[in-house]
């Protein structure tokens, strides 16, 4: 029985008839998606013949971790469990490792969460978003990503955008830091030093910030600018360029300072309003939680795989709602379809919605993974599908599987003059 013949036959049954379920088996999908993604999926498989739910643990850096605390510690746990009782399996699990939260503790309840909740959703015969509480917009606004290595080219791409039917636009010089790099050779160094490319906070400062200058003068102010600073700058070097975007109007500047370095946010709030969007490596609710209750940021850029999945999500754009502030998933680069289907039920049906990152994957992850959402015109759609709307072909995966890294997979960094690691 497949899920359309399923789902045909559960809305025929009354809701009194439906038999308890529990979960049957657990598999951990592994796959580069046919191109460069580490993607782990979680599928978790009932009692019921054909009802199934699919999560994602996306964790590019950690991937081989990710996949171990799936398959050594949370599939025997939740073997004979009732899938139905999300709620109680999201704060169990949680628990059982003692030790709270985390990226890898986070991946792994974010795969669970959401296969749980696209299971309820599918066995009800409708998409998680009416169970948890119905579209409250009519589809959700996206922000393009466009770039250039300097402010003319980056113009010309802003005005591309605008024309495909965006208005949220995250303009970046280059790579992360762009704008701040001195060249190889460049600036005065140590002995023994790096020998390449450097960065240098306050050149970034200045040529950025003069930058957004001549792309505002070009392009007007239709457009509503982001920008990525990706924790590049401190303490007041990061309140210093803020200062300089306010005449500009920018939508928000995204995590101006590392998450070490958040007592600043205040500060920054006391010589600008520019908004602030944070949080892309946050893990724990005392993380944002601070930050949202004394209004010292905007958007709060949290991944829904990062923090847990659509349960702890939700209360996050709630709490968002509550205090003003505004949600705004942290959805690109190396993301899945899957977590960008979860993201997209909390954002449809929650008042505290700010902005999604946008994402787009080749033609062959549209087929692995079918109902995939799609963007038009600036704006995300899913399907309507009950559960998540999204499914994926096993034997299709299979085609692509993971192969071990040789250097551990690490993230890219960058280096001051001096040699010293700059944050990301």
């Amino acid at each position: 029985m497949n899920r359309r013949h399923l789902v045909k036959s559960l809305l025929a049954m009354p809701a009194a008839g439906l038999p308890r379920l529990t979960i049957k088996d657990v598999k951990v999908i592994k796959t580069t998606g046919g191109a460069r993604y580490r993607w782990v999926f979680l599928k978790i498989i009932t009692s019921e013949p054909g009802l199934y739910g699919i999560g994602s643990a996306n964790n590019a850096f950690q991937t081989d971790a990710v996949i171990a605390a799936l398959e050594s510690h949370l599939k025997p746990w939740l073997m004979g469990k009732d899938p139905d009782q999300i709620e109680d399996l999201w704060q169990s699990s949680h628990l059982k490792t003692y030790w709270r939260n985390g990226p890898v503790n986070n991946n792994v309840l974010s795969a669970m969460d959401m296969a749980l909740w696209d299971i309820k959703g599918t066995r009800a015969g409708m998409p998680v978003y009416d169970l948890l509480g119905g579209k409250v917009r009519g589809a959700v606004p996206c922000y393009d990503h466009v770039g250039g290595a300097d402010a003319a080219a980056a113009s010309e791409a802003v005005l591309k955008s605008l024309a495909s039917g965006y208005r949220h636009i995250r303009v970046q010089f280059g790579a992360y830091g762009g704008g701040g790099f001195l060249p190889a050779g460049q600036g005065s160094r140590p002995e023994g030093g790096p020998m390449g490319q450097v960065f240098d906070e306050e050149v970034y400062v200045e040529r950025v910030s003069k930058m957004f200058e001549q792309v505002r003068a070009k392009i007007g102010f239709e457009a509503k600018l982001c920008h990525d600073v990706h924790s590049h700058l401190t303490g007041m070097n990061a309140a210093e360029f803020c200062r300089r975007l306010q005449p500009l109007q920018m939508f928000f500047v995204e995590d101006v300072l590392a998450p070490e370095q958040l007592a600043w946010y205040k500060h920054i709030r006391q010589v600008c309003t520019t908004p602030q969007a944070v949080g892309e490596l946050f893990t724990h609710p005392f993380e944002y939680l601070p930050l949202i209750h004394d209004r010292l940021i905007d958007f709060v850029r949290c991944r829904v795989s990062g923090i847990g999945g659509i349960t702890p999500a939700k209360k996050l754009a709630t709490m968002c709602e509550i205090y003003g502030a505004k949600t705004a998933f942290q959805e690109g680069g190396e993301n899945d379809p899957v977590n960008l289907a979860a993201a997209y039920h909390v954002d449809i049906s929650s008042p505290g919605f700010g902005i999604q990152e946008e994402n787009h994957w080749p033609a062959v992850v549209h087929e692995m993974l079918p109902g995939t959402p799609e963007i038009r015109k600036g704006y995300l759609y899913g399907n309507g599908k009950p559960g998540l709307g999204i499914d994926i072909d096993e034997a299709m995966a299979a085609k692509f599987p993971l192969t071990a890294d040789p250097s551990g997979g690490p993230y890219r960094l960058d280096r001051a003059v001096d040699g010293s690691v700059v944050k990301p």
